[in-house]
């Protein structure tokens, strides 16, 4: 079988080779058959196929977090690249079968990312902010640094949570020299933890998908939670400004009622945190689009920026992002 990834192959190429179920969602065609979404992954990026009148037997075996020897076509389906499958089998045990093998993991290695966040937790001075940021990291690390930050779209990859708080924490240091007046401990402190609810919203980087604490109550509740828990571990008064404020810092940080933030931000630090995560996602959804993308033609339409679709230029003389 070929060694190449997923977006070695050209549309319109025929596929061999092995790739993780990344997601297996099971669903009821119009015909009343039952047929499973797959979302396909490797190294190189995901792609979605169908699994048309899937059995009993197929719907047990083809599920998330496996690996499979996959045969079929690379085609285009809406703007969108899918997979139209021909044959698939589960991997031997004698076969590239490690879910790990296909893994997108972050750009940077753990090391280098824990060493600078730990540098950055120094410039914490505030005292109830620098223990509870110090408290839960320890609590979290391994969840933290290997975590995805989503189940898709943005920094949906093994340590993606770690490298998009290292991501805003630099543009927080950038915003932070222009305008001195900013509290950048607060900044700092609601940058590192506005996500660590991730933790316990995703099951881990292999076959993500939502736990039930994370489909209940989400990743803003969950951490505030934790904030909550750190202060009565640490003598801390919850309800002290220091403690609200962080706390304001996570809650608003989705900025609108609609996307899921209790209040809206009422601290500039708070403002900032949220414009600071919003363009730390987009420009990561739309690097990883265009990165499949040929000069001249546009991405696929990017559902986390309103199914927007972005244009590579022809001239990529000065693009940084391929």
């Amino acid at each position: 079988m070929e060694t190449k990834k997923i977006f070695d192959y050209q549309v319109d190429d025929n596929m061999a080779l092995f790739v993780l179920i990344k997601g297996a969602d099971v669903r009821i065609a119009k015909n009343g058959k039952k047929f499973i979404a797959f979302n396909f992954a490797d190294r190189s990026g995901e792609i979605s196929a169908k699994f048309w009148d899937a059995s009993e037997e197929d719907v047990a075996q083809f599920q998330a977090g496996r690996v499979v020897a996959l045969q079929g076509k690379r085609e285009v389906y809406q703007q969108n690249p899918q997979i139209k499958i021909f044959k698939m089998r589960l991997a031997n045990e004698d076969e590239p079968s490690d879910p790990r093998l296909y893994l997108q993991s972050a750009p940077e290695s753990t090391q280098d990312m824990e060493k600078e966040i730990d540098e950055i937790i120094f410039e914490i001075t505030n005292p109830t902010w620098n223990r509870i940021v110090r408290y839960l990291l320890k609590k979290y690390h391994d969840q933290f640094f290997s975590f995805p930050a989503a189940k898709k779209n943005h920094h949906d990859f093994a340590g993606g949570l770690a490298f998009h708080t290292l991501s805003i924490l630099r543009l927080a240091h950038a915003v932070v020299k222009e305008y001195p007046d900013i509290n950048e401990s607060l900044l700092y402190a609601g940058a590192i933890l506005h996500d660590l609810g991730k933790s316990l919203e995703l099951s881990g980087p292999v076959a993500t998908v939502y736990t039930v604490p994370g489909n209940l109550l989400g990743h803003i509740v969950l951490v505030d939670e934790e904030i909550a828990n750190a202060c009565e571990q640490l003598g801390i008064d919850k309800m002290s400004e220091d403690a609200v404020l962080l706390r304001h810092m996570i809650v608003s940080h989705h900025g609108l009622l609609e996307y899921g933030s209790p209040v809206q931000p009422h601290l500039m630090e708070a403002e900032i945190l949220h414009h600071l995560d919003d363009l730390d996602a987009s420009i990561q959804m739309m690097r990883k689009a265009l990165d499949h993308t040929e000069p001249g033609d546009y991405t696929e339409r990017i559902f986390g920026m309103d199914r927007r679709n972005f244009y590579q230029p022809q001239d990529k003389s000065n693009n940084k992002i391929n």
